[in-house]
């Protein structure tokens, strides 16, 4: 598929935490961000008519050998660059300015005082928070530049260039933390004269356009999940190619109560026939005896990809498999990021476009999960499915510690019905970006009525988070947690004993497996 045409800013990531946070605050702003390594070359960035140029923090130092470096060519481009904490010191360092170690490294919240009011610190208090990250700092700023801004323990928090359009910022605007960065972002964006036409309305057009040209002909198939990605995916499908797309939805038997019927009745509201597919046998016989997270994510992955392949054989005439990759997908198995390790396999329909001998569509690797949301209300999705909670591809298959049975997944279904019915119930299901249970391999002893009981334990979790890569613990109200306890340990048979997860993501996963 075709990329959509608009104005572009480059990121180069250096390997921050921020970096997708960079990308998504300039989008919300309007302009289209694309994230690129921190060496990439300089030509292939005016081969993309890039308006502006971020660089990205980084966890390494400047002095650090091997660490990343930035083509120096990119500061002879004539657009404005924009350095952020190790960016800044790239800046600085690259033009003749001077680097120096900080005696100590200066993390967390930081008063900002402006001493040159103008460039992107133009308008913004005197005296400011902003949250700091680093351990080097600017000694001395390379010629043409001006000191914007100071700490306590930097002196020089930020510098402007107004000949170049090249500001440095030794602290993180992408972040709440600072709570004027978002004016600092939209300064910058004015130097690179951007049209801000970055929107859901606009995207929306442009992908059925895109779609219309790239699959002129042939059904194509789209694998359904329930979720908001393949569900925007389908429907953008459908508006671009009509009866052309064969929406396939398989059954595993681990999802949510009465998840199956909500997504045909869903697909129904859509307008669009529902190809399902019953194989929960098939999914339970598989899973019998396995214990091991990562076997069974492999079990579910591998009988998924059968499943789905032989449904899809059925249509002769497809030519397209479609699939709802978002952009973070694509920066993390794209190189971008350099290597990781890997923390858990994860499960989609991977292989399967070489298998099927099909082309693969993927009208959302562009976007971010929330662009995504904004685009389905674009197309006229109800608010409530938009917007609800991410659910993984194993389905509760991930929520049982231990041996997955019909019984188990029974239990966990009621369970897990209960739990988001009160915080619906709360109003506070839109305030957690994720709400979730899991069913504990572990049996403790209780008390109900005058009879001793010995059975299991359910774990709740619910986290904030605005990118699913860091998340803190939700702060439930008391009688919230309350009520969530009673009822579970009253109307679920089988769970005696019910605790809340306060572990924030690091160290733990938002899954439990």
């Amino acid at each position: 598929m075709s990329q959509m045409n608009h104005q572009l800013i480059s990121i180069l990531d250096f390997g921050s935490q921020y970096t997708q946070l960079i990308a998504r605050r300039l989008r919300e702003l309007g302009v289209k961000t694309a994230i690129v390594r921190g060496d990439f070359p300089a030509e292939k960035i005016q081969e993309n008519h890039a308006i502006g140029i971020v660089l990205s923090g980084g966890p390494s130092s400047v002095f650090e050998e091997g660490a990343l470096q930035v083509d120096p060519e990119i500061f002879a481009l004539d657009i404005p660059v924009l350095g952020i904490c190790y960016g800044m010191q790239l800046m600085a360092r690259y033009l003749g300015g001077r680097v120096a170690p900080s005696d100590s490294r200066e993390y967390g919240l930081a008063e900002l005082e402006i001493v040159a009011d103008r460039s992107v610190v133009a308008g913004t208090p005197k005296h400011q928070s902003v949250w700091m990250s680093h351990g080097d700092h600017v000694g001395q700023t390379p010629d043409g530049f001006e000191v914007l801004a100071r700490t306590e323990g930097t002196p020089i928090a930020a510098m402007f260039d107004p000949k170049r359009r090249f500001v440095g910022l030794q602290f993180h605007p992408e972040v709440k933390h600072t709570p004027n960065g978002e004016a600092m972002l939209e300064c910058f964006l004015d130097m690179t004269g951007a049209t801000r036409d970055w929107n859901p309305e606009a995207i929306r057009t442009e992908l059925v356009e895109g779609l219309r040209n790239s699959v002129p002909e042939g059904r194509v198939i789209c694998g359904v999940s329930g979720g908001v990605d393949s569900s925007v995916t389908a429907v953008l499908l459908r508006e671009a190619i009509g009866d052309r797309l064969v929406p396939i939805f398989v059954d595993t038997g681990l999802l949510r109560k009465g998840e199956r019927h909500a997504v045909e009745t869903s697909f129904d509201h859509f307008g669009m026939h529902l190809d399902v597919v019953d194989a929960s046998e098939r999914f339970f016989s598989a899973l019998e005896g396995e214990s091991d997270p990562e076997r069974k994510r492999k079990i579910i992955g591998h009988e998924f990809v059968e499943v789905f392949q032989s449904e899809a054989k059925r249509f002769s005439d497809a030519s397209y498999l479609a699939q709802g990759t978002l952009y973070p997908d694509v920066i993390e198995s794209s190189g971008v990021r350099g290597t990781a390790a890997v923390i858990k396999t994860h499960h989609n329909v991977g292989g399967l476009p070489a298998r099927l001998g099909l082309k693969l569509v993927e009208p959302l690797r562009e976007l971010f999960k929330d662009e995504v949301r904004r685009v389905g209300e674009a197309l006229g999705l109800p608010h409530d499915f938009v917007w609800r909670h991410p659910f993984p591809g194993p389905g509760l298959g991930v929520r049982i510690l231990g041996e997955i049975t019909r019984e188990q997944v029974s239990i966990l279904q009621e369970a897990d019905h209960i739990v988001l019915d009160e915080i619906r119930q709360a109003g506070l299901y839109e305030a957690i970006a994720q709400a979730l249970c899991v069913l504990l391999p572990v049996r403790s002893v209780g008390v109900m009525g005058d009879a001793r009981t010995y059975e299991q334990v359910l774990a709740v979790r619910a986290v904030t988070t605005t990118d699913f890569m860091t998340a803190d613990w939700f702060r439930f109200p008391p009688e919230v947690l309350d009520r969530i306890a009673r009822r579970v340990v009253n109307e679920v048979r089988g769970i005696n004993r019910v605790v809340y997860d306060i572990t924030s993501k690091p160290p733990g996963t938002i899954e439990w497996e």
